[in-house]
């Protein structure tokens, strides 16, 4: 009787298979079935728009790298491999942090703090009170000695520490399109809070502009004075497509709240390389910016006496000011941080290198 049973629901499914094969095969069935057929039959059908579209993105790129059937190279990292990469890696990058740490101590700079020392001993207890006073003459005298020879040009600096310009408030206080088209220009919302006076637009506007740095320096030697020269300071870049050539200051600087620098009218902002460099704004709070360029050379022994007006504001906020003088090489100015890290990088691989060395030649063992 089990038996019986069993025969007879093979003999149902196979009959029901027949009857899908038969009456109610799709035509998308019938098609694949078809195929199947000829295949076994030892024919070729031919292949249909589909399926070459099919193909065709199977073999596309973008289908490869989904699936990561790119050609790719697996090399196999053995200890010798690895060991011989970071012996290359320490070889090449010790010497080139050598070879950059001795350019960067070829740089002969001089660098001097000015802010407290140019303040009068009786102001010393309220510098803001005196900064702000304009009765007070701010005049001002630092001298320089020269214990390197300083080949031309000279570049001079003026250094601000504590001086967040990076501040978010700051940065977008200012109107990129006032700059290149002038006061008839739209957007200058983003000014606020030095965007107009007297129901008047501000040209340049925004805060950037409004706290322009307006110490001046003149430097003497024996009895001549050093001449500087202060073009070509800013980036031909800003000078050509970020600052207007028929664009001139307007009602700046005019009204009750004064910041810092005033600006020629009669100068397009093209022209204004303070400005220019001073609105390239800087993001760490100390920071240096180019003032200008002493083109002679200084001797060994030499004294420069520098005459300053110590006019902008750093006493409110804790700041520091410092006057810089520098020569350059191939490699910019003075800055150790490239050489240290070729250096530490080279060594950290050397001693990896060695300590990967010691363990193969042990594990062999």
């Amino acid at each position: 009787m089990r038996f019986l049973n069993s025969g007879l629901a093979c003999g149902c499914t196979l009959l029901l298979l027949l009857c899908c094969y038969v009456g109610i095969r799709t035509p998308k069935v019938a098609e694949r079935i078809a195929v199947v057929e000829y295949h076994r039959e030892g024919s070729e059908m031919p292949e249909t728009n589909n399926d070459r579209q099919r193909r065709g993105d199977r073999e596309s790129a973008f289908y490869l790298f989904t699936q990561q059937r790119l050609p790719a190279c697996k090399p196999v990292l053995t200890p010798p491999w690895v060991i011989t990469i970071y012996l290359l890696i320490g070889f090449i990058f010790v010497p080139v942090g050598l070879v950059t740490l001795r350019a960067s101590h070829s740089v002969v700079e001089i660098e001097e703090r000015y802010d407290i020392e140019c303040v009068p001993e009786t102001s010393r207890t309220d510098k803001v009170s005196y900064i702000q006073d304009d009765s007070i003459p701010k005049n001002c005298s630092l001298l320089f000695k020269v214990d390197k020879y300083m080949k031309a040009p000279i570049y001079i600096y003026y250094q601000l520490d504590n001086y967040y310009q990076n501040h978010r408030r700051y940065v977008r206080s200012r109107s990129d399109q006032q700059l290149l088209h002038g006061r008839n220009s739209r957007g200058t919302s983003t000014c606020q809070p030095v965007e107009s006076n007297n129901n008047r637009t501000i040209v340049p506007c925004g805060l950037i502009a409004w706290s322009l740095f307006n110490d001046t320096y003149t430097f003497i030697r024996g009895k001549g004075e050093l001449k500087v020269n202060r073009t070509n300071i800013a980036w031909k870049s800003d000078r050509d497509h970020k600052f207007g050539k028929n664009v001139y200051p307007y009602n700046f600087q005019n009204g009750t709240w004064i910041g810092g620098g005033k600006l020629n009218p009669r100068i397009p902002l093209s022209d204004q390389e303070d400005l220019i460099v001073w609105m390239r704004i800087a993001a760490l709070p100390s920071f240096r910016k180019l003032y200008g360029r002493i083109e002679e050379d200084l001797d060994v022994g030499d004294y420069v006496n520098v005459k300053l007006m110590n006019n902008y504001n750093t006493y409110s906020f804790g700041g520091k000011k410092k006057l810089v003088l520098s020569t350059s090489n191939w490699l910019g100015g003075k800055n150790d941080f490239l050489a240290l890290a070729y250096v530490f990088v080279g060594s950290s691989s050397l001693t990896i290198a060695i300590v990967f060395l010691l363990l193969h030649l042990y594990s062999r063992r």
